[in-house]
């Protein structure tokens, strides 16, 4: 069976290396972005002057944008790839958004005769372009089935969550959520270390080997104390999906209160302008708070 050709539109931190990951992997790639730079980024690959082109030039389209807003934009604002798409092809949903705006976005692609596949992502840049990121895929048995090969090759711990449209992004917002919650508390544990004058790298190598470990801890905080403040993984997105997965819980019963904790401690960062700095600035934030 022949391998689909694919378009990728979100040339981000996120975008880039599935799509070169893919390219390496032998599938024809395509790319958009608003960015010429990010476009220049995924240079050889052929650039769609928009995400109409894309569409048509394409068999499954890869939507790696940040928020439900950009998804919105990039499939039915003007020259969006909707005005293209066509009865059997695909959309891959891979950004974090809220449930109800998959469920919406994948009954309008199907309305169109397009299969959605609700697959947000997890991993970091550097998985995504080896092939070991996560996807938390939500799909019909027959579309999972035609489309495994391509999702395996996208990621090596590939979930199958079921096949309602929106599980996946419900999944991945239940992980985010633990995400923020370890990370916050993560890096006022450690800030709390420096405190009692401990030395905070090897602080850190114990957590790392006992009960209080979490992998986003080890990720961030070992860039933090070896002063890497290369943005990865902006603190606004972390902010974002707490509060997504806030609004989810709201929407069924109370509030977790660790989690609505959490939420705040990156809202407040990001209104202190660290929006757009890597999250791992949370630890020099609660060193502050601590002097």
């Amino acid at each position: 069976m022949a391998r689909p050709r694919i378009g990728v539109i979100g040339i981000g931190l996120m975008g880039l290396p599935i799509a070169q990951r893919l390219a390496e992997q032998g599938y024809a790639v395509r790319v958009r972005d608003v960015d010429p730079q990010r476009v220049a980024l995924a240079a050889p690959l052929p650039a769609a002057d928009d995400a109409a082109a894309l569409a048509a030039a394409c068999d499954v389209l890869i939507v790696v944008v940040v928020d439900a807003r950009q998804t919105d934009d990039v499939l039915f604002g003007p020259r969006g790839a909707a005005d293209a798409l066509r009865p059997g092809q695909t959309v891959l949903l891979c950004p974090t958004i809220g449930p109800d705006d998959t469920e919406r976005i994948a009954a309008a692609l199907q309305a169109r005769g397009v299969e959605a596949i609700d697959a947000p992502m997890s991993g970091g840049p550097a998985r995504a372009r080896d092939g070991t990121m996560s996807l938390m895929v939500a799909c019909p048995d027959d579309v999972f089935a035609r489309h495994e090969p391509l999702l395996r090759t996208m990621a090596s711990r590939l979930f199958r969550v079921g096949t309602r449209a929106g599980d996946g992004a419900r999944t991945k917002l239940v992980n985010n959520l633990l995400a923020a919650v370890n990370l916050a508390g993560a890096a006022e544990a450690l800030a709390l270390a420096v405190q009692l004058g401990l030395d905070a790298a090897r602080t850190l190598e114990v957590i790392e080997q006992s009960s209080g470990q979490s992998w986003i801890a080890s990720d961030r905080l070992r860039r933090a104390l070896a002063g890497d403040d290369a943005p990865r993984a902006a603190t606004a997105l972390l902010a974002k999906d707490a509060a997504l997965a806030l609004a989810a819980a709201r929407a069924v019963g109370p509030e977790p209160v660790l989690g609505a904790a959490a939420a705040a401690v990156f809202a407040q960062a990001c209104a202190d302008g660290d929006a757009a700095r890597d999250d791992a600035c949370l630890f020099e934030r609660a060193i502050a708070r601590g002097r």
